[in-house]
């Protein structure tokens, strides 16, 4: 199995040679320009896996291993880096980071792990705990991110009863600026308060709140179009229908859906 990965990943290389070399498309590609593809790449992964597609992940897994070959054949063209540097690089950061493994510290649980992931970023040179998160990352993925690397250094919550107070108080600040119909300012700062603490609280029940909210869309979609088709066939127009006309069938809807 070693050899084959090997061999297939030689011969990827040799193919991104002969495109880097003769294809005019390719020729052409940049670090920036190959970014916003790497993106959607990325992002079409992500649907792979909440669709639970094997055969699509493993697809889009390909798509991104070309990109990491591309960068790194456009990086030592720049005489940057190569390929090998790239490995290295991961290679050496993950025996690194996993002292548990190739040192003597102990590490019973995924816990312990993630908290001396972030110890041992700060005693090599990060300045910060929360540097390494991206600034271009989606809201709702980014403050994840940052209640997990904070929480790596015991900046978190005790119990989830806290948090879920935390979420009711947020909830009450809100409502409190919505009802005083005050500076717009601070009913958008108090509403960003109320998700974050949501995110906190997911954290605390074992939810992704970006992949609970993305299956949720893709219900709401599911359901709407079920909605759209029965006035479809009703020979009928929604903007034309009333709104308990339109929960009527949206109820009618859900109810289908939990047979299936």
């Amino acid at each position: 199995m070693e050899n084959g990965a090997a061999r297939e990943f030689t011969r990827l290389l040799e193919i991104m040679e002969d495109l880097r070399t003769r294809c005019p498309w390719d020729m052409k590609q940049t670090l920036e320009s190959l970014r916003y593809l790497t993106i959607e790449e990325t992002y079409e992964l992500s649907d792979a896996i909440l669709e639970k597609d094997l055969d699509g992940i493993k697809k889009e897994l390909g798509d991104l291993m070309l990109h990491v070959v591309f960068y790194s054949r456009i990086g030592a063209e720049m005489d940057a880096f190569t390929i090998t540097d790239v490995l290295e690089s991961i290679n050496e950061k993950l025996i690194e980071r996993h002292p548990h493994i190739y040192g003597e510290v102990e590490a019973p649980d995924a816990e312990t792990v993630k908290n001396n992931w972030e110890r041992i970023k700060l005693d090599h040179g990060k300045r910060s705990v929360l540097e390494g998160v991206p600034l271009s990352l989606p809201a709702m993925v980014k403050a994840f991110r940052i209640q997990e690397k904070v929480r790596g250094v015991g900046f978190d919550w005790e119990n989830t009863s806290q948090v879920y107070a935390k979420v009711l108080e947020e909830l009450d600040e809100l409502q409190h600026e919505v009802t005083k119909r005050a500076d717009p300012g601070r009913v958008e700062e108090e509403f960003g308060d109320l998700l974050f603490a949501l995110i906190n609280y997911s954290r605390f029940i074992g939810v992704n709140p970006e992949d609970a909210l993305e299956r949720t869309n893709r219900k709401f979609i599911r359901r709407f179009a079920k909605l759209e088709q029965k006035a479809a066939e009703e020979g009928r127009r929604l903007h034309d229908m009333t709104l308990s006309e339109m929960d009527a069938w949206w109820n009618e809807a859900k109810k289908t859906e939990h047979k299936e």
